[in-house]
């Protein structure tokens, strides 16, 4: 396709055409009407003129007859610049006036009339004129009229001007579609050949800004948005599944070992027994694991296992704590709360209760302080509002995350030195943040001093129809 078939079939240009023709008919009707209304102006001066005059002309003859009425129109026919007059017999003979020449059945027409006529002088060339006749007593006819050549070379004028303004009009305004078009194809172009960059798999790409903050550049914007989403969405997925090749491998390998020595050594119905208690044992935590992964990547996405109601946190941070007190009692953890009440959040009440009971579990398996350390082990969940957040903590007095690892402990299956003693997948955290992400928070880790606190940090909802208490809660994921 050429460069100026693209033009003209440019939506810029149409758009700007369909305006100019707008603009063009719209122009057009104005300057008709304005012709209309002068033209109805000039007609109605030149009547009240004619009507003036043949008022005083009749009189005249009313006073002085025939006679003083011929003596009348003489003298306004003599003078320069005069109307037109005439005044004939009942039979149509002319009797006085500057007029030679009509055309048949003009003086029997009631009312103004427009009409050819000859002038005397002029007796080769017609005019046009607008005229009345007035019947007098006795039979006589007497014309008046004004010539309007002069107003038709006016209208044709007009005319011609209103055609010639339209033509100019078009043509300039059929340039200025083109330059428009030029430059909004160039842009269109430019972001075009970008986005064809990314489709061919260049996701670090975005579309180009003009900065100029027209529409678009808001369009540009929310795409270059939308890209960003994707691209971590993409890198998301990759890295998950370079993590499950990685990371499951162990654990699918174990369980095949597993079911290999069984087959290999196991001689008595007990060791059979046994092997495939070992082999349910790891098929479970690899279903945690893809659980987990199922739900992170639901968080991500924005969508959670049920739709969003208004519901109080207290009462979740209440039912964790209930649900972890005795685990706490058997490792020799004091767990204490701290919750104020009426902290409404909208968002899903099972999500944040996963997320929650993950950073409990997390504070009861790596944050124990050491054996030389002179502060019992103590666990504290608390829950309150900040201003228009509402802040979920746990916090440990355990050796804590470094600062530079704390982003990283967000991600999937990472684990850091001092939690590889223990078991666990490392999605632990990674799901709580993705939890706060889905309802527009954070998580966030602070020194306890020593220690850890890991924050829930979630919006505020207002005070609304709570959703009921959890009746069952999924365990936690490590």
């Amino acid at each position: 396709m050429t460069a100026i078939v693209k033009l003209f079939r440019s939506t810029a240009f149409k758009i700007s055409l369909a305006y100019l023709v707008i603009a063009a008919i719209g122009a057009g009707l104005v300057l008709a009407r304005a012709g209309w209304d002068v033209e109805k102006l000039a007609d109605a001066q030149v009547a009240q003129s004619i009507n003036s005059d043949i008022t005083d002309l009749a009189e005249q003859y009313t006073e002085g007859g025939i006679t003083q009425l011929v003596h009348a129109v003489e003298r306004r026919a003599e003078q320069p610049g005069a109307g037109l007059y005439l005044v004939t017999t009942h039979a149509g003979e002319p009797i006085v006036g500057n007029i030679v020449s009509l055309p048949p059945g003009v003086l029997s027409q009631p009312g103004l009339v427009e009409t050819d006529y000859a002038r005397s002088g002029d007796i080769n060339t017609r005019h046009r004129a607008l005229a009345r006749v007035f019947l007098l007593s006795g039979g006589f006819h007497l014309l008046v009229g004004h010539d309007i050549e002069e107003g038709l070379r006016m209208r044709r004028i007009f005319a011609g001007a209103l055609v010639t303004s339209l033509i100019w009009l078009v043509i300039i305004g059929t340039i200025g579609s083109l330059f428009l078009a030029r430059h909004v194809l160039r842009r269109v172009d430019s972001i075009t050949a970008k986005a064809k960059t990314i489709v061919a798999g260049d996701l670090a790409g975005r579309l180009p800004l003009a900065g100029t903050g027209d529409e678009l550049d808001r369009l540009v914007q929310n795409l270059n948005s939308m890209l960003d989403r994707i691209s971590v969405l993409v890198v998301g997925m990759h890295e998950v599944s370079d993590n499950i090749a990685h990371d499951l491998k162990t654990p699918l390998t174990r369980l095949r070992s597993r079911a290999e020595q069984a087959l290999q050594f196991a001689t008595a119905p007990e060791d059979y027994r046994l092997a495939l208690e070992k082999v349910i044992d790891e098929s479970d935590a690899l279903i945690r694991v893809f659980d987990a992964l199922l739900m992170i990547a639901r968080a991500d996405a924005g969508t959670g296992p049920e739709g969003m109601v208004d519901f109080d946190a207290a009462d979740v941070a209440r039912d964790v704590g209930e649900l972890y007190e005795p685990l706490a009692e058997d490792r020799d953890v004091s767990l204490s709360l701290d919750i104020e009440p009426g902290l409404t959040l909208r968002g899903s009440r099972e999500l944040v209760g996963q997320a929650l009971a993950n950073l409990v579990d997390n504070a009861l398996k790596y944050g124990m302080p050491s054996s030389h350390a002179d502060k019992p082990a103590t666990v504290e969940i608390a829950a309150k509002r900040r201003g228009a957040w509402i802040e979920i903590s746990v916090a440990d007095r355990g050796p804590g995350i470094a600062a530079a690892d704390r982003e990283r402990a967000q991600e999937r299956f990472v684990r850091l030195e001092n939690s590889r003693a223990q078991p666990g997948s490392g999605l632990g955290l990674a799901l709580a943040a993705a939890v706060a992400r889905l309802h527009k928070g954070t998580l966030r880790f602070d020194d306890n001093s020593p220690g850890l606190k890991a924050v829930l940090v979630l919006p505020a909802a207002a005070p609304a129809k709570l959703a009921a208490p959890l009746k069952s809660r999924a365990g936690a994921v490590a």
